[in-house]
């Protein structure tokens, strides 16, 4: 079990109410109900100290959906993406015009990463 600080559950419930198109779409045509493979996600988990936009806990995978509020935040995301590995876990990072304008592309590459993260 990875820590995180309990402070953020709030801000993540009002995340998971407020989500963007990208997230919702994935999350209604990808993750929900186990529609992956059988695999449970979370969306808007703690994680450390930070708020990942999608999480499943059987595959250590941590998915990130990116938009232009991302654009100056480069820096952030790697330091962020290096914490979350350090943890273990695997970060996959999506823009969101790819979501919206390419969601089968999406499915595709995460099912060619998905036998490479799956725990035993």
């Amino acid at each position: 079990m990875i820590d995180y600080d309990r402070r953020l559950n709030d801000r993540a419930r009002e995340l998971r109410k407020n989500m963007t198109p990208a997230e919702k779409k994935i999350w209604y045509e990808v993750f929900s109900s186990r529609q992956f493979h059988g695999y449970r996600f979370l969306r808007q988990k703690p994680l450390l100290h930070f708020i990942v936009d999608f999480y499943c806990s059987e595959l250590l995978l941590v998915i990130e959906i990116d938009g232009s509020s991302h654009d100056d935040k480069i820096e952030y995301d790697e330091e962020r993406t290096v914490l979350l590995e350090a943890q273990g876990l695997k970060v996959l990072r999506y823009l969101n015009e790819d979501i919206l304008g390419n969601l089968e592309g999406v499915k595709g590459d995460l099912e060619k990463h998905v036998p490479l993260f799956q725990v035993d």
